[in-house]
């Protein structure tokens, strides 16, 4: 069986050229989604790669229809490769069916892991350099030294919960809790003695 797959990124765009090219070469059934390529919550994909059965082909457009990265696009492809899937990119002339095909999508596959690997030596380079000038990894802290304190000031009043400080301040409470913690800052009422 002979399957499509059409997206188009916006509800306003029209996925008719896709319709019509995977119609021309015989496609049996065609999944259609409406939804960005970054977005990887796609129904219509996931239906589509489930359906499939050994002996079938997957047919798109174009290969940015179908995968939101190159590492996806071969994870993809494999997956069908296992499952004895065929694989059809119009635009690209890609047809994994042949052994052209395969040999081009294991070059992309090589790619893939290449690029994998640049990401990572660069990213490990620049945390190192970063360290090296005395910054530190990770993300600013949710709540600064002064919102800590005042929201310790806040909560020394018995009249007001952990939970309205925290939706005060737009965090968690444990959030909330964390940042008292980290900052050393007592969050309970003052006791007085008489």
């Amino acid at each position: 069986m002979i399957v499509g797959y059409a997206r188009v990124s916006t509800q306003d765009q029209n996925p008719a050229l896709q319709e019509d090219a995977l119609a021309a070469i015989g496609c049996e059934q065609t999944f259609e989604e409406k939804a960005t390529g970054t977005n990887r919550d796609r129904p219509e994909l996931i239906a589509c790669l489930r359906m499939l059965r050994n002996g079938d082909t997957l047919v798109v457009w174009k290969l940015d229809r179908l995968a939101r990265s190159l590492k996806d696009l071969v994870e993809i492809i494999d997956d069908l490769q296992k499952r004895g899937v065929g694989f059809r990119s119009l635009t690209e002339s890609i047809d994994t069916t042949s052994t052209g095909g395969r040999l081009v999508f294991h070059i992309f596959g090589a790619l893939a892991e290449f690029e994998h690997s640049l990401i990572r030596e660069r990213t490990i380079a620049g945390l190192a350099a970063a360290r090296a000038r005395g910054r530190k990894g990770g993300r600013k802290p949710a709540l600064s030294k002064a919102d800590v304190h005042k929201a310790a000031a806040m909560l020394s009043d018995p009249t007001i919960t952990k939970t309205e400080v925290a939706r005060h301040f737009n965090v968690s409470r444990v959030t909330l809790n964390a940042a008292l913690a980290r900052e050393g800052v007592s969050d309970s009422p003052a006791v007085t003695t008489p």
